[in-house]
């Protein structure tokens, strides 16, 4: 099956909306009025592996219709989905909530470039096997 460009930049979006929608929504029960209602490392961790889940399926989901150029896919999807994660949050924690964007880009920012360096890493592997299953039939 080969998807439109358009079908891919939809995929692409509703990706990049849902690595950080999820992560999101999954936060919050762990706030309360006071704030952080259980300990701050656990709650970083226990995101860090919604993050991590959530970025895994949905690179599947997005790739799977692809066939071919799969590293450049990947890169652009990359780029995508952290600049999307960058800007989702800045309008959400700093805009609306108030976190300082020094405090924003040491605590949750930078962790934001393992997206693209596991989208990327995805689409060279694909490529690779690709590569050898078409060596295994020449």
């Amino acid at each position: 099956m080969n998807l439109s460009f358009t079908a891919t930049w939809r995929r692409r979006i509703a990706g990049a909306f849902l690595t950080w929608l999820v992560p999101f929504v999954c936060a919050v029960p762990f706030y309360g009025p006071a704030g952080l209602v259980i300990d701050q490392q656990l709650f970083k961790s226990i995101l860090i592996v919604i993050g991590s889940i959530t970025a895994a399926i949905l690179i599947v989901w997005c790739f799977r219709p692809i066939e071919k150029n799969f590293t450049h896919e990947a890169i652009v999807t990359g780029i995508v989905w952290l600049l999307a994660n960058w800007v989702l949050d800045l309008i959400v924690l700093v805009g609306l909530l108030g976190m300082t964007l020094p405090d924003y880009a040491g605590q949750i920012g930078l962790r934001y470039l393992v997206i693209p360096a596991m989208v990327i890493a995805a689409g060279v592997v694909a490529d690779e096997a690709g590569k050898r299953k078409t060596e295994n039939f020449s």
